[in-house]
């Protein structure tokens, strides 16, 4: 992804859905635009505007923290994009080896997958920036159960969100929220680590293959996913509201996630339910492998 184009383009994008009235300016009634100019911009930052349009064409070599923190309070960015602005200026000011950085790790160490295994009241499971799921509980693979059925390791949320929309409606009652969130996290990523090659690889694919996904990919919004509340359907145990927490245990852009329902509500009843039935799943699964592997062994 080339820095400059991302550059050029979050700006851009942010300044137009600035109004004057919002940045407590006088609109006038002689204006092309509804969102800010270049000079308005500059003049609330306290930088000339030659110098704003140079960083708006992309070019951010040199811009100081003090100079960037000014314009995202000019351009009112909310912490996620005052992060995602500062994450694009040290790629633009960083050598070519170390703008490199390397794709996240696909493996974990063994005392993180025994915490995961550890967790039994809710689902749990560690992503990347990617949204490739590296690790997951026994009720996340409950939760998503079809979904690991699908011909593809590691499930990816963003894949699953947009190429099995079908599939996912089923999980997210709130498919556009979803969809929403995973492209921030994505496009998040895309900011800190430009030069991940699986990831410019997943972000050409899903562009070429989900409309949704380009309308959205085009929208520059970007997200801290930390915490918060998100609701389920499941096939089986039907409605699942629960909150959420995210850690990054191993830094490098990989997160554990822990959801949890509210203590006595319908929802942890539901995961007791849910507990059951993966595991009697799962059971039945090893007992249909072992059956397998005796019909092989017998027909040689």
């Amino acid at each position: 992804m080339v820095n400059s184009e991302e550059v050029k383009d979050f700006l851009t994008s942010r300044r137009a859905r600035i109004t004057p009235e919002i940045a407590g300016l006088s609109g006038g009634s002689n204006r092309r635009v509804s969102g800010l100019r270049r000079v308005e911009v500059a003049m609330l930052a306290g930088v000339s505007v030659e110098y704003y349009s140079k960083l708006e064409r992309g070019n951010l070599t040199g811009a100081s923290d003090t100079v960037l923190a000014a314009i995202a309070d000019a351009l009112r960015l909310d912490d996620a994009e005052r992060s995602h602005l500062f994450d694009l200026a040290a790629t633009a000011n960083a050598s070519p080896v170390r703008a490199k950085r390397r794709s996240s790790p696909q493996t974990l160490r063994p005392s993180l997958r025994w915490v995961l295994d550890a967790v039994t009241g809710g689902p749990a499971f560690v992503r990347n920036g990617r949204l490739d799921v590296l690790a997951e509980n026994a009720l996340f693979r409950g939760l998503y159960w079809d979904a690991y059925q699908l011909d593809e390791r590691p499930v990816n949320l963003a894949r699953l969100t947009f190429l099995h929309r079908d599939l996912a409606e089923q999980y997210y009652p709130s498919w556009e929220t979803s969809a929403d969130i995973n492209v921030a996290i994505l496009r998040t990523e895309a900011g800190r680590n430009p030069h991940d090659r699986d990831l410019q690889d997943l972000v050409g694919e899903l562009s070429t293959r989900s409309t949704e996904f380009r309308t959205r990919w085009g929208a520059h919004n970007v997200r801290n996913h930390v915490q918060g509340r998100k609701h389920f359907r499941h096939p089986v145990v039907g409605d699942l509201d629960m909150a959420y927490e995210a850690m990054e245990p191993l830094g490098e852009g990989l997160n554990l996630l822990i959801y949890a329902a509210e203590p006595g509500s319908p929802t942890e009843e539901s995961l007791r339910l849910l507990a059951s039935w993966v595991a009697t799943q799962e059971q039945g699964g090893q007992r249909s492998a072992v059956d397998a592997q005796v019909s092989r062994a017998k027909e040689r």
